[in-house]
């Protein structure tokens, strides 16, 4: 992985430890926080690798829409959904129900 890659991913890690539980935050948030509000993609490319880092609350980052995209890369496809639900979010068919509530803005809650 080239220093580049890596130090934005760090970035986004760090970022991610930062979402409280019981909240969500998406690609796009996360990416704008970062001052690159168009490499969305790269962000979810890093939530894709890092499932090797111990207790990382990946299952917090969700799409726009709050759509969990990104079930797919977990243990099983509904384990996101289970650790979601085991912080009091509620999802059905794949999304965040009262997403706006629980949607947690990094550029205004940290910056």
């Amino acid at each position: 992985m080239n220093r580049d890659k890596f130090n934005f991913f760090q970035s986004v890690y760090n970022l991610v430890w930062q979402i409280p539980a019981g909240r969500v935050t998406s690609y796009g948030a996360i990416s704008k926080c970062l001052g690159t509000p168009k490499s969305s993609r790269m962000v979810g490319w890093a939530m894709n690798v890092s499932h090797g880092i111990p207790n990382f609350p990946a299952h917090r980052v969700v799409n726009r829409n709050g759509m969990l995209t990104g079930k797919n890369h977990f243990e099983t496809p509904i384990t996101m959904q289970q650790l979601l639900e085991k912080e009091g979010i509620e999802v059905v068919d794949d999304g965040i129900v009262d997403f706006s509530k629980v949607f947690w803005d990094p550029f205004k809650e940290i910056l």
